[in-house]
């Protein structure tokens, strides 16, 4: 299930993650999903797979989540 915009993303990763961190989740889960089809487990890898690109380019703080 592809998101078409950062206001599709689950409530909690809109709440906790900056604008272009949701971008950056969104655009990598979108073609994770789509290279990932027919996996049984597509979904899954996909969510991992976007979670690591937050992770590249935020840390997550105190504060919330901050850019490196």
């Amino acid at each position: 299930m592809p998101y078409d915009s950062n206001a599709d993303l689950p409530e909690n990763l809109q709440r906790i993650l900056p604008d272009h961190a949701q971008d950056i989740y969104r655009e990598t889960f979108n073609h994770a999903f789509e290279a990932h089809r027919g996996d049984p487990r597509q979904e899954e890898a996909a969510h991992r797979i976007a979670w690591a690109a937050v992770k590249r380019s935020y840390v997550k703080t105190a504060a919330g989540w901050m850019r490196r």
